[in-house]
């Protein structure tokens, strides 16, 4: 199987945090039940206010690109347009034997 893990990072504008914090809600539950999906985990820095990692597994690039496709994900990016400071997505493979 070749899993691809992401860890997506997410910085709200300031004044804007809860309102991406909402945004991010929403969308574990339909991402979960997605038939790719292994894993799909919403984390907030203790650090930097506004600041939120997706730590996210899939079972393949397919899987993925279904993700992304779907009617949730395009919500949730048209709806985060304004709020949204910076984003940061890193595509993973597990290198440990």
């Amino acid at each position: 199987m070749s899993v691809i893990t992401i860890c997506a990072i997410l910085k709200a504008i300031p004044g804007y945090e809860n309102q991406l914090h909402d945004e991010l809600l929403k969308l574990i539950e339909p991402s979960r039940a997605e038939k790719g999906c292994i894993q799909y985990k919403l984390h907030q820095s203790l650090e930097e206010k506004g600041t939120f990692v997706f730590y996210e597994s899939w079972a393949d690039e397919n899987a993925i690109t279904e993700h992304v496709n779907t009617e949730h994900y395009q919500t949730y990016r048209k709806n985060i347009e304004t709020i949204i400071d910076t984003t940061e997505v890193y595509y993973l493979e597990n290198i440990e034997s």
